[in-house]
């Protein structure tokens, strides 16, 4: 059986956009890894930051793709254990929204390996930010994670105390 055209059209623009890509606000995405498929994608976005959650280096053609386009890499995902599978902390939380928060940042992009566990959970803790029902906020974290939903991380976004966040004099407008 052939496959019409625009199935194989959506197919292959797939290719092309980075896992787990999704538009959070104006000018502020989530991905996980892109690879050379996605970096023409990626130019698109004028990126001027990247915050990189997961708790190794981004492998060396996504260095390469940050150092030519000039974008800031900012790598939080750094744990004490080193074990990947340890849970984001708060400090990292808070770490990551003194840079989201930061309109000179933008446009930017945070990210993980996947873009499902770390990655969301810091767009829940900013959707709480922006007084978002939990149930949103979890239909969100699940539609990115997929069957491998965390409910630590459910729990940490729902515990999350929003008070600890510094909220800049000119935050971004859809703050």
């Amino acid at each position: 059986m052939q496959q019409s055209s625009i199935s194989m059209g959506r197919a292959a623009y797939q290719h092309y956009i980075p896992p787990n890509f999704g538009y959070v606000e104006n000018d502020l995405y989530r991905c996980g890894q892109p690879n050379e498929l996605n970096f023409p994608f990626m130019e698109k976005l004028n990126l001027r930051c990247i915050v990189w959650l997961a708790p190794e280096e981004p492998n060396q053609n996504v260095m390469n793709f940050v150092d030519d386009q000039e974008i800031q890499l900012h790598h939080l995902g750094v744990l004490e254990s080193g074990n990947a599978s340890d849970p984001i902390t708060e400090d990292m939380i808070l770490e990551a929204f003194n840079l989201i928060l930061d309109k000179q940042n933008h446009p930017m992009a945070i990210m993980c390996n996947i873009g499902r566990h770390r990655t969301g959970t810091v767009v829940g803790c900013l959707r709480k930010l922006q007084r978002w029902n939990l149930a949103s906020i979890f239909e969100e974290y699940r539609r990115f994670a997929g069957p491998k939903v965390r409910l630590l991380n459910e729990q940490f976004i729902e515990l999350f105390d929003t008070d600890l966040v510094r909220i800049p004099v000119d935050p971004p407008e859809w703050l």
